[in-house]
């Protein structure tokens, strides 16, 4: 239930602890992080995402006057639930960026070497929306979009030695803010994945699964490259549906009716860490981005507005695999690293996409998905899907 509380701390706010400094043609920043906590219904949840957002300052960090791109989260092409961006989350966060004010907006979606971005807008219902509501969009990994060479400003911990030949960029990033879209959910690789986990598909091409062994330093390379190029970066993730289990895809789902909103990438994935259960700074991309400045990840020191969440505790668990990342996590940081960039960074590597495609698509989805998916289909949540 809601809290008639307008602001509630989970710890001693300590004033002086903001993050990095944003460009020059950024708004100024409060001078300690805010994450809004929102509880939500589907009957009122557009309206529950503008609140979320706007108690979490998006006018203090986003200049109507710049276009805003939707960074739209396709893990799979297949709708499941807390798996990808929901279509009330892009509805309602294109209704509030109008209603104040912000005009020209972009979705951008991303496909990987397994999952097809055009069919994922269409099965979780983002082109519905998009469709409904006159969105323009993108999808990143096509033409006409363009890719563009790109060497950060910023010390780079591992992304300069895993691609020696430079990186590149989505020519339409620059000068644009982006507004993530991410789902409160568990993954295999990162115990947790939300707003920094959402620009690996944005920021890094094809080859991004080349960067799947230091995972946790290349997302806190791409805040830094988001912090350079980006004149205002927020998110409002999905917490709706939430995912537990050996995410992003083969997730037991739970329904948690929250929506979470910053302009602190950081905070907001220790914010999202400490509801499922986990401790933010034992994670290791939390704490390696806090600890190079790039925003707030100690949750004693962020503000927390809407709920007060400081006994919630899901307990979700983040240390479970597939069959399918059991025999990724043996090449990434196992006995078969060895064999890494010859089973995944070469011609022979398309027998990993087969085996993802297999695993997912084929005995896992018909096994245990199909049922989670209609059982999920039945609930209230499932009904607003259903009526997009």
């Amino acid at each position: 239930m809601q809290t008639n509380e307008p602001h509630v701390q989970v710890g001693p706010v300590q004033r002086g602890t903001e993050t990095a400094a944003t460009p020059d043609s950024a708004p100024s920043t409060p001078t300690s992080p805010v994450v809004s906590v929102v509880a939500t219904r589907p009957e009122s949840v557009l309206e529950d995402i503008d609140r979320a957002m706007h108690l979490a300052g998006i006018g203090q960090h986003l200049r109507p006057d710049v276009t805003t791109l939707l960074k739209i989260n396709i893990s799979w092409q297949h709708w499941f639930p807390a798996c990808s961006t929901t279509p009330w989350q892009l509805d309602g966060v294109i209704r509030a960026l109008r209603n104040a004010g912000h005009n020209d907006l972009i979705g951008a979606h991303n496909g990987t070497v397994v999952v097809d971005s055009f069919e994922g807008e269409v099965s979780n219902k983002h082109k519905a929306v998009q469709d409904l509501l006159h969105l323009p969009t993108v999808h990143l990994d096509t033409p006409p979009n363009e890719w563009v060479d790109y060497k950060p400003k910023g010390q780079m911990l591992v992304l300069d030695d895993i691609f020696p030949e430079g990186l590149q960029v989505p020519k339409i990033f620059a000068g644009k803010n982006i507004l993530h879209l991410p789902t409160m959910k568990t993954h295999v690789f990162t115990t947790m994945t939300g707003a920094m986990k959402n620009a690996f598909g944005g920021l890094l091409h094809r080859k991004r699964h080349w960067t799947h062994s230091v995972i946790h330093e290349t997302l806190v390379d791409l805040l830094t490259i988001q912090k350079e190029i980006h004149p205002g970066i927020f998110a409002v993730m999905d917490g709706t549906f939430a995912g537990d289990g050996p995410g992003p895809r083969a997730m037991r789902w739970h329904i948690k009716d929250r929506i979470l909103a910053s302009a602190d990438q950081v905070a907001i994935d220790a914010v999202a860490a400490h509801m499922m259960g986990f401790d933010p700074m034992s994670i290791k991309f939390i704490r390696l981005a806090h600890e190079r400045g790039l925003g707030c990840g100690d949750i004693s020191k962020i503000e927390v507005v809407g709920e007060d969440i400081s006994q919630v505790n899901w307990g979700f668990s983040g240390v479970e695999n597939t069959l399918a990342s059991r025999g990724q996590k043996l090449i990434y940081w196992g006995p078969l690293h060895f064999l890494e960039k010859l089973l995944l960074r070469s011609p022979i590597a398309g027998w990993a996409y087969l085996a993802s495609n297999l695993y997912h698509n084929g005995y896992w989805l018909k096994t245990h998905g199909r049922r989670r998916i209609d059982a999920a289909l039945k609930t209230e949540w499932g009904e607003l899907f259903k009526s997009y």
